[in-house]
């Protein structure tokens, strides 16, 4: 791993995180993102990243933190996320994004960066998500199907996006999980839209029975919904 100067933000940022450290906590973290190196998890509780996050980001030297990727640490990656998320600059975000989002590496990182800055600029961001979803980074892929789920299934909603999300075929467990829960979301929200997906399998066999297994644990989708979706699960083939 790279060693840190004994100064500047990159260092006081990993002193922070391993003042926070509970081990406990690391070893619940590592059984929740199996595919990242354990060592690589310090332990430290969201709350407390988002606190450390917030004062870091006024850290005069931020950017040598930012610019030092790949980060070693689990948290590091999220604490720059954070800062990400934080910012209230568009095209500043969306740089930030661009150089971040293929260091990304795991579900839990890539799924707690929600900019705020975005609900103010849905007209350019789509094309954006366009751009992330063709990506050949499986966590930028889900990142653009995240925030297609996040901001474009209410008001914003156009039928062309359950299209976009339906052209997406991987073979990476976490972007078909996304996959799942952005059309579980879109039968909650848009179900006359999203059930023909269902109804024409229009996406694999894995991730369709996921999208209906996850649509019916959800109290947004009425009985009647979830006893018609569950007689469109298929089955799987010998």
């Amino acid at each position: 791993m790279k060693e840190i100067k004994n100064s500047g933000a990159s260092f006081e940022i990993r002193k922070r995180l391993w003042e926070l450290e509970e081990k406990d906590y690391a070893e619940f973290q590592r059984k929740l993102i199996p595919n990242i190196r354990p060592e690589t998890v310090i332990g430290v509780r969201t709350p407390a990243l988002r606190r450390l996050a917030k004062e870091a980001a006024k850290l005069p030297d931020i950017q040598e933190f930012m610019k030092a990727l790949p980060h070693d640490y689990f948290e590091e990656n999220n604490i720059h996320g954070f800062i990400i998320e934080g910012m209230k600059d568009y095209e500043k975000c969306i740089r930030a994004l661009e150089t971040f989002l293929p260091y990304v590496d795991n579900w839990a990182t890539c799924d707690l960066i929600s900019p705020k800055v975005f609900k103010k600029h849905l007209p350019e961001l789509i094309g954006q998500i366009r751009a992330w979803m063709a990506s050949d980074e499986p966590y930028t892929v889900r990142f653009g199907m995240e925030a297609l789920m996040r901001h474009y299934l209410d008001e914003a909603f156009l039928p062309e996006y359950l299209e976009l999300a339906a052209g997406i075929r991987s073979e990476e467990y976490y972007v078909n999980m996304m996959t799942a829960w952005f059309f579980a979301t879109a039968l909650a929200k848009q179900y006359d839209a999203a059930v023909v997906y269902i109804e024409k399998q229009r996406l694999d066999e894995w991730t369709h029975n996921k999208a209906i297994q996850k649509a019916v644990e959800s109290y947004r989708i009425t009985d009647e919904q979830k006893a018609y979706l569950r007689t469109l699960k298929r089955k799987k083939r010998r």
